[in-house]
């Protein structure tokens, strides 16, 4: 695969996970996503269809993915580092600490779903793990994902045939309350303080240990790849990855639908998310693998290369967009719109975002967060490097 080709596949990658997240990300943008069992509170036919669809084929299979394209770049960054004779740590330790900040003003003052500030964390604690190989890299990250995850769900599915009212019911009326008070009617004050509370909901002690088990893994198995040269021309063969992609996706649709065809309980929901899930994201990341080592296959995956090319921005801009229409500060749309009307909005929004992508980097060379970041990053060591060679 051509160099251009691979970048592009890469933030072609990117790109995909970064819509798949945003169709997710809307329905708690909308409406009181982190206090209500998503089984019971959609119930329209209309609403329940579409809630299906996105819980199988996109909820917990796209952030896998970008997860993977994130510990990739990282591994990518370090070997351009130490070509250019570098050492990469200050560099990634600078890199996720501003990120981290980043993270922060997103989560408190913009949305609470925020996943930037547990990507700098665990970007940190990649940073340990980079001087190991490709190969151990992609074992440890298997291992970690599928070793806990296998037993956890092995134990939930014994403890549900003992107690198989063990359901997902824990719907907190008292929270949605909440939620829609301060997100539909509150000041920015009021907002934010619910901000805080739901991220500190999102982010107790139990969640981080889940996410150890289900997001840092893609990190290891992301740099793995990237080490091992994955996307290199002889592993990407059309044939070779829609054969990936059609065997991982209907394994992973099987195990993703679960909770419909037996029991929306709490074992068939962890199999879903934590095993289905990864598997669904290996047939998405094999399907555009596939799509562009074809012929004019990078054509057709422009629009989605150039989203991706600016994630963090985008990311960013979701949120922003997101929040203005539905808090009461913007438009006061929170908890007023069906589940068909908020896909709608986000395909429309992703699809402009695509479009002023292009335009942007027709323009520009980055995205204007990722620039900021590069600068953070890199600029003021290539300021002291641009003194030492005028001073010698």
């Amino acid at each position: 695969m051509k160099q251009e080709e691979r970048i592009i596949t890469l933030d072609s990658l990117r790109g995909l996970a970064l819509l798949g997240i945003f169709l997710v990300n809307m329905i708690s943008f909308h409406s009181p996503y982190f206090y209500y069992d998503p089984y019971e509170w959609w119930k329209e036919p209309e609403n329940l269809w579409h809630y299906r669809w996105i819980d199988i084929f996109v909820q917990g299979s796209f952030y896998p993915l970008f997860a993977m394209m994130f510990g990739f770049g990282t591994a990518m960054q370090r070997e351009n580092a130490i070509k250019r004779g570098q050492a990469f740590t200050p560099v990634g330790i600078r890199r996720f600490s501003f990120l981290l900040v980043i993270g922060m003003i997103h989560a408190f003052l913009i949305w609470p779903g925020d996943i930037l500030i547990n990507y700098a964390i665990f970007g940190l604690f990649l940073l340990l793990f980079l001087r190991l190989s490709g190969k151990i890299l992609i074992i440890i990250g298997s291992i970690l994902l599928l070793l806990p995850n296998t037993f956890l769900g092995i134990l939930l599915i014994l403890l549900a045939t003992v107690d198989p009212t063990s359901a997902v019911h824990w719907t907190d009326i008292a929270g949605i309350e909440k939620s829609i008070a301060a997100y539909g009617s509150g000041t920015f004050a009021e907002i934010t303080q619910q901000r805080v509370a739901d991220w500190l909901t999102g982010n107790e002690p139990s969640v981080w240990w889940a996410q150890v088990i289900s997001i840092f893994p893609h990190f290891l198995i992301g740099a793995g790849a990237q080490k091992l040269r994955i996307f290199t021309r002889g592993q990407a063969r059309p044939a070779a990855a829609f054969i990936t992609f059609v065997t991982f996706f209907a394994v992973g649709v099987v195990l993703k639908s679960l909770p419909y065809m037996i029991e929306p309980n709490l074992a068939y929901v962890h199999v879903q998310d934590s095993i289905g899930g990864p598997l669904l994201a290996v047939s998405y990341a094999a399907l555009i693998i596939g799509i562009s080592s074809m012929k004019n296959g990078s054509k057709l995956l422009k629009p989605f290369a150039a989203a991706g090319r600016m994630s963090l921005t985008n990311y960013l801009l979701q949120s922003v967009i997101g929040t203005l229409v539905f808090y009461h500060y913007g438009l006061g749309l929170y908890g007023q719109i069906k589940l068909s009307t908020g896909v709608w909005i986000a395909v429309a929004i992703f699809v402009g975002q695509m479009i002023l992508s292009e335009f942007w980097l027709s323009k520009f060379k980055r995205g204007p967060m990722e620039a900021l970041w590069r600068k953070v990053t890199y600029g003021f060591q290539k300021e002291r490097e641009q003194r030492n060679i005028k001073g010698g």
